[in-house]
Formats: structure tokens, sequence, C-alpha cells
């Protein structure tokens, strides 16, 4: 029991340090795509910690388990991980640990389901403020314009993604701002981070006591909004997307004092007038493959004492 052992507690220190680590990092912001990966690797290093130390408590309370982990390695790579001095803490471990793989199960499905019916109902309340002209086809315009009063634009995902856009929003944004803001939402579209939102929103609904889980929601939200502003801003300037930001939250309360819906909106503003230096092309990539071998960790740990037989 002494690798599964040492799998928690590496996966609890992770859980606690990676996200002091990451908040104190003055990188994440100007890189944050860079910083994702990063997240995720993180996150990906802890629950393969969970499920290698399920995986060997399971194989140490029960032979039939035994038999499909060690299938076919030799004795003293079975003997190494001492499945016979588990006892009853190897499968009272190995059925917590399965139970919280399949909560985790569970809250992402639940994330899926409810993320479908929004986008469901969303469409629904579309074609009643934007019906179909005769002859017209659904999903064949990528931009849909609403009467509305409240200057907003957003994307609406799916087979046939679509920018919707309200008339205030027209009337404010001038120039190239639509389309920088078209640009923001096809960012958000091209890399997917609806399924990045989905998974850690289960994450952290499933476990909100877990700190990383819970940073890794927070940071996602932040993180994939500061990715696609980059991503117009490359296209339109800084200074464009940036205005585009400000005539559709101006509204909104959030540049005022006080925690607001969006209270983030001001710190995106400022980041794109005030751009500091990328880091280097080396720098990323140090970052990168870093990050990448983050969840190596465990494997090697789970790995050791097999190794350590053979040789």
């Amino acid at each position: 029991m002494m690798v599964p052992a040492a799998l928690l507690l590496l996966g609890a220190l992770a859980s606690v340090v990676a996200p002091r680590l990451l908040a104190r990092a003055d990188w994440p912001d100007r890189e944050p795509v860079v910083a994702l990966w990063v997240w995720q690797c993180v996150v990906a290093a802890v629950l393969l910690c969970c499920v290698l130390s399920m995986t060997l408590s399971a194989s140490a309370a029960w032979v039939a388990v035994r038999g499909h982990v060690f299938g076919g390695a030799p004795a003293s790579v079975v003997d190494a991980y001492g499945p016979s001095a588990g006892g009853p803490w190897a499968a009272a471990t190995a059925v917590a640990l399965a139970c919280g793989g399949a909560w985790t199960a569970a809250m992402l499905a639940r994330e899926i389901v409810r993320a479908r019916l929004r986008r469901r109902q969303s469409r629904s309340e579309l074609q009643v403020r934007a019906p179909l002209l005769p002859g017209e086809e659904s999903g064949a315009d990528r931009l849909v314009v609403l009467e509305g009063e409240r200057p907003d634009a957003w994307w609406l995902p799916g087979t046939a993604p679509q920018l919707v856009i309200t008339t205030a929003a027209l009337r404010r944004l001038k120039g190239r701002q639509l389309d920088a803001v078209l640009a923001h939402e096809q960012g958000h579209a091209r890399a997917r981070h609806d399924w990045l939102l989905h998974c850690s929103a289960a994450l952290a609904n499933g476990f909100p006591q877990v700190p990383v889980f819970a940073a890794f929601r927070d940071e996602m939200h932040r993180l994939v909004e500061l990715a696609a502003d980059d991503v117009a801003s490359r296209r339109f300037g800084r200074l464009t997307i940036a205005l585009a930001l400000v005539e559709l939250n101006e509204d909104r309360g959030v540049f005022g004092p006080g925690q607001a819906p969006g209270a983030h909106v001001p710190q995106r503003v400022d980041r794109l007038l005030n751009p500091r230096d990328r880091l280097t092309t080396a720098r990323r990539l140090q970052l990168t493959a870093a990050a990448a071998l983050v969840p190596v960790v465990p494997v090697l740990v789970a790995f050791v004492p097999g190794l350590r037989a053979l040789g």
C-alpha cells in the first residue's frame, strides 16, 4: 500500500501547491494559451494520481483485479507492490476512489446535459425573436441581429454556430469593432473553450473542497477570455477590441466601484491598452514541455517498484 498512499499524497500536494504557484506567477496573463495548457496538465496529473492509486489499491484488495493489472508480469514485480499488505484499507481506498470517479463522470454528464438544454433553449428563443423568412434555412447565417436596447453579443455554439448581436451593440460598435468581436467569439469556437469550461465546472461542482479544481474553474473562465482577446487583437489591434469591450459593457456597471458581473472586463481592457512583453519563444517552449512532464510524475511513481524489481 505504499505506492497508492504515495500517489494520493502526491495528488493532494499538487492540488494545494500548484494553484498557489500559478497564482504567484506573472506570466499567465502574458501567455494565456500556455497557462491554459499548464492548468490542464496539472489537473490531469491530480486525476492520474487518483486513478493509479485506485488501480493499485484494487489490485491489492482483490485477486481478480490483480490478475488483470499484473497479467503476465514476473512474480518479483507483483511482490514489489506488496499486494498482501493492503488489508481492508486497500479495498476501502479503491472503493472510495471509484466512487469519486463515478461522481466525476456524473457531474460531467450533468454539465453537458445542462449546456445542451441551455443551448436548445437559446436557439428556441432566437427563433422566436428572429423568425426565419420564407425560403431561409436555419443556421444559414453566421451573424444574427436581434432587436434590443442593451448592447450585447454572444456566440451560440452547435453544428451551425452563430454570432448573435443586438441592434444596440451595432449602434455602438464602430468601424472594425464588430469584426473584432466576431474574431473574439470565433477564437472561443475554434479552441473549443466550451469543453474546458464544462470540464472545469464539473470538477469544481463535484469536489468544491479541492483547491485545484475550484482554481481551475475560475482560471478557465478568465484565461479563455484573455486567449480570445489575443486572437482578435492580432487581427484587428488591441485598441479596437478594447474599445469594443468598453462599448459592450459600459452600461453594466463593470467599470464602477464594487464587484459586478463581468468584473474581469476592466482588467481585460487594461491588459489590452497596456500590453506587457510576451515571453520568448524558448521560454514558452520550456513551460509547455515542463507542463507536459507533470502528468508523467505519477506514472513514474507507480512504475518505480516494478522497474526496481526488474533491475
